[in-house]
């Protein structure tokens, strides 16, 4: 990975806006996010927000080892604010691959005074003696690892673990129509395109004249085994951000996509705008709303740990904790037996997550299945959606990992379901 130069000759100022991301990533669940869009950051020159951002993503994606080698050089936690400026500094060593003069010095000005001289003698202790900062035994969180041991098994968990320090590419929907002639990358099965660039989306040709949008590969199969009829009433539940909403209006279907932040909402309308798509968008509690209609085709994309979105998300995966997923379940639950009471009788329902942890896909089925005797799991085909092979389950739903699909993907669990007419 190649380091942006940050305009300020020291990099202090984009090095200290890292800190800070850092430390509200590992605060907070969304804390990453709320940290790109701090003042602070966006004031700084592009070069320097742009190296801020990919220090602190090259260190999330190798927290991990980074913290083992720290451990192991360290007494006692220094200060959390130290621990912090220590693990930019590795990054920046090992990942990035700054000079280590640079890099040590720069993290030494983050230190406290008193301070310096330990930042000093572990960064320069681990430049003598690099560590593997890529095992995958150590690149996800052990009590998340184990769980992917249990589910399933030695082989597969670490093949989903490597992809954790590894820079995902950018995949996207095209606008019915709309070519992928002047962009780089390739066409995957189903539809989506993998773009080979670099740099501001914005800028990428076509982004301006609404052709395409992004989404990830995974994230687009599940609006595809919907499959609303032009001009029937499709329903899209927990929408935002609104890549699924997208699709659904470019079938021509008449969509109407719930979400409970009005403010996650207005993405959805800027996206709509530039796509040049329309659908009626509510801001409401997907399981609380009002309103009695019912509709042929029902997508859920529920509210979950995220765990399968550790690609571009990294920090998801310091940030869950184990009693979050049994919760989380809990709310699943209710949203699925409100998306079922909305599905009209012979329509479709599909439910998804981007998440790797069995309660929040498979025991969601199951449970419901128990529950609702009126809806059947409807198989999905091998391949339909451009769903990759290795993902079919042999009850039908896809269990998508992300090392199913070369370059990696999104985890998701999905499941498509048939209410008797």
């Amino acid at each position: 990975m190649t380091e942006p130069a940050p305009r300020d000759p020291s990099g202090l100022a984009a090095r200290k806006a890292a800190l800070d991301l850092l430390s509200a990533a590992l605060s907070r669940r969304a804390g990453l996010d709320e940290g790109l869009s701090t003042p602070a950051l966006a004031g700084l020159p592009a070069r320097d927000r742009a190296f801020a951002r990919a220090l602190a993503m090259a260190t999330l994606r190798h927290l991990g080892p980074i913290d083992a080698a720290l451990a192991a050089r360290l007494r006692s936690p220094p200060p959390e604010r130290v621990m912090q400026a220590l693990r930019l500094g590795a990054a920046q060593l090992f990942v990035l691959k700054t000079p280590p003069h640079a890099a040590v010095a720069a993290t030494v000005a983050l230190a406290p005074t008193a301070l310096r001289a330990l930042v000093n003698a572990v960064l320069r202790g681990l430049a003598r003696e690099p560590p593997d900062l890529f095992d995958p035994d150590r690149l996800a969180p052990d009590w998340l690892y184990a769980r992917w041991r249990a589910a399933y098994g030695e082989a597969e968990a670490r093949a989903i673990a490597a992809l954790i320090a590894e820079e995902p590419p950018t995949d996207l929907s095209l606008r019915p129509g709309a070519t992928s002639d002047d962009l780089q990358g390739e066409t995957l099965p189903g539809g989506t395109f993998r773009a080979a660039m670099g740099g501001d989306l914005t800028g990428w040709p076509g982004f301006a004249e609404g052709r395409w949008w992004v989404q990830d590969a995974s994230a687009a199969v599940a609006a595809r085994l919907l499959d609303p009829a032009p001009g029937g009433a499709a329903l899209d539940l927990c929408a935002a951000p609104g890549g699924k909403t997208l699709q659904l209006a470019a079938t021509g279907a008449r969509v109407t996509a719930v979400d409970r932040s009005a403010a996650r909402l207005r993405r959805v309308t800027e996206n709509l705008a530039r796509i040049g798509l329309s659908a009626e968008l509510v801001a409401a509690d997907a399981a609380a709303w009002p309103d009695e209609r019912r509709f042929e085709a029902v997508l859920l994309d529920a509210p979950c740990s995220a765990t399968g979105t550790f690609r571009r998300h990294p920090d998801v995966l310091w940030a869950a904790r184990p009693p979050e997923i049994g919760k989380l379940a809990q709310v699943q639950a209710r949203l699925l037996d409100a998306a079922a009471r909305r599905v009209e009788p012979g329509g479709r329902l599909v439910y998804c997550v981007c998440s790797l942890e069995p309660e929040e896909g498979e025991g969601q089925t199951e449970a419901f299945l128990a529950r609702a005797p009126g809806f059947r799991l409807e198989p999905v085909a091998p391949g339909e959606g451009g769903a990759p092979q290795a993902s079919l389950r042999a009850d039908g739903a896809l269990r998508i990992l992300p090392h199913h699909r070369p370059g990696g993907t999104d985890g998701f669990y999905i499941a498509r379901f048939r209410r008797a007419p």
